[in-house]
């Protein structure tokens, strides 16, 4: 492996070191909770590049400390860093698009933040967003989830009319008033005829009377 991208992802890993309460706050780290004793598996995936090989490393949270892993390529062979245990840290290809690291019989030394760092055949890097791993913490339990109550649907009763507004009081008052008025013009007719008559004439009328 040579010394430079070695150098620049140790370096890289430091810079985290320094900032890990920082790193642990990000939406972008995965949190997992294997039990103790389990077998947990992290994947690596490549999807916008031609992967060439994968750099693994972690981030230590109990001692502070950055450890190199080991490095993994598209041959499927798997070169390791200094104290890592290999029957413990499996690097493996999974498929055309992504890289494994397999962790054996985890225990709670091994809670940290592991991170990936892939190359392409242009040898450029692409750091990957981390998993931090909690060996043997219960997991928090999320709120159910509520469902929304149903809008209540407002019923407008309207009062019960009475008869009269019904429309039943305007049919008798209107012939009523109709009648009275044909009355009143036939009274007016009637006076106005007498009116009209001569006063020898309207003497008669009232002597055959």
């Amino acid at each position: 492996m040579p010394l430079l991208p070695l150098a620049r992802i140790l370096l890289t890993a430091s810079l985290w070191t320094s900032g890990l309460s920082q790193i642990l706050q990000q939406e972008t780290v995965r949190v997992l909770y294997p039990k103790i004793l389990s077998t947990e598996a992290i994947d690596c995936d490549c999807f916008n590049i031609s992967c060439e090989s994968v750099y693994w490393f972690r981030i230590i949270s109990r001692h502070s400390k950055v450890q190199f892993i080991g490095r993994c390529n598209n041959a499927n062979r798997a070169s390791y860093g200094a104290d890592v245990e290999r029957a413990r840290f499996i690097l493996n290809k999974k498929n055309s698009m992504s890289f494994t690291l397999r962790i054996i019989n985890v225990t709670e030394e091994d809670t940290g933040i592991y991170s990936c760092v892939l190359r392409d055949r242009k040898n450029t890097d692409m750091w990957k967003p981390g998993f931090l791993l909690r060996p043997g913490v219960i997991p928090p339990t999320l709120p159910p989830k509520t469902k929304p109550k149903p809008p209540v649907k407002t019923v407008c009763r309207c009062p019960k009319k009475r008869p009269s507004q019904n429309g039943c009081g305007s049919l008798i008052l209107w012939p009523l008033v109709g009648l009275i008025a044909a009355l009143a013009l036939a009274l007016i007719c009637t006076l106005y005829y007498f009116s009209q008559l001569p006063k020898k004439c309207r003497h008669r009328f009232v002597k055959k009377r």
